[in-house]
């Protein structure tokens, strides 16, 4: 299986929100969509889902033009959109019937994500002590969605996400407004989808979560692509240029005398950027030759964060 995304345009008016773009994901794995607010994100997944008509382009799925009536999709949105006054229980079905499963396989698939999501009281209430007046004890219904936290809301719907077992899932902010304990328990859930072969589409503001999964990314800026391809190889693209130095005494007057960039100075430690390992060889020298105490001494590539910040900050913006 694979997806490609070919050129695909969406114009609103004058306004162009998505430009040309183009990605495909040839294997099973975790694919970021990046980009400030307003940048096509949503946009792009929308038409990936069918849900909004491009102005140009395809979406192809096996080599086909994507139908989700055809393939099985999942899509945790980011506008949360459970119906507030009906039953957990009643909508999991429904949306497992949309999906054309049996009463039966849906019933199974609810049970298993809400064990793993840890939403069972919500959904299998302890049936009442109290007697009916014919003698039978009265059943008590799951729990309607506005009774819930946002939280257990927001595991409400990955559970109708995943409820169909898709090929290929969507999920648009997953982990936003989520408690650690909760962003830890959907991370589980995804890790698992990986493990299961499953080819999903990830839009995120969290930069770590992105450095977590995703091997491969684009970063939209004003609906094109400014960055594209694997995480890793961008990373190396740019070197090791990031030092982090962390001293028991002040490393001004080294750093002033090999005119090293200061990046941020904080109570930890300082934020350098050089020009390369040379470099930041010759600073460590100077460091262990005046017997500066050194904590800790790190250099890497940039991470993603810096890099978004990079392409798409207030000035490219």
């Amino acid at each position: 299986m694979a997806l490609q995304v070919q050129e695909i345009i969406k114009k609103y008016g004058e306004n162009t929100v998505v430009d040309r773009l183009s990605f495909t994901m040839e294997n099973p794995g975790v694919y970021a969509l990046l980009g400030r607010n307003g940048a096509g994100k949503t946009t792009t997944i929308r038409i990936i889902l069918g849900m909004l008509a491009s102005d140009g382009g395809s979406v192809l799925w096996n080599g086909k033009p994507l139908d989700p009536m055809q393939v099985n999709v999942g899509y945790l949105a980011e506008e949360r959109g459970l119906y507030p006054k009906y039953t957990l229980m009643d909508q999991l079905l429904y949306f497992a019937r949309l999906k054309n499963m049996s009463a039966q396989e849906a019933k199974q698939q609810i049970a298993y994500w809400a064990k793993k999501l840890e939403v069972e009281e919500y959904l299998y209430p302890a049936t009442s002590v109290k007697n009916s007046g014919a003698g039978k004890k009265k059943k008590i219904p799951s729990r309607k969605a506005d009774e819930l936290s946002k939280g257990n809301q927001q595991k409400i719907q990955l559970m109708a996400a995943l409820i169909s077992d898709p090929d290929l899932i969507v999920m648009d902010e997953p982990l936003s407004g989520l408690d650690p304990v909760n962003a830890d328990l959907f991370k589980q859930i995804i890790h698992e989808c990986i493990e299961r072969g499953k080819y999903i589409i990830m839009s995120s503001h969290q930069m770590p979560t992105i450095e977590e999964f995703c091997s491969d990314i684009t970063i939209l800026n004003r609906g094109q692509a400014v960055v594209q391809g694997n995480l890793n190889e961008i990373k190396k693209s740019y070197g090791r240029v990031n030092l982090f130095v962390k001293a028991d005494s002040s490393l001004d007057p080294y750093i002033s005398k090999m005119n090293l960039t200061v990046q941020e100075k904080t109570p930890d430690g300082y934020h350098l950027k050089v020009t390369g390992e040379a470099q930041a060889a010759e600073f460590l020298r100077l460091l262990v030759t005046e017997q500066v105490p050194i904590v800790k001494y790190e250099l890497r590539e940039p991470s993603l964060h810096e890099i978004f910040v990079e392409k798409v900050g207030a000035d490219n913006a």
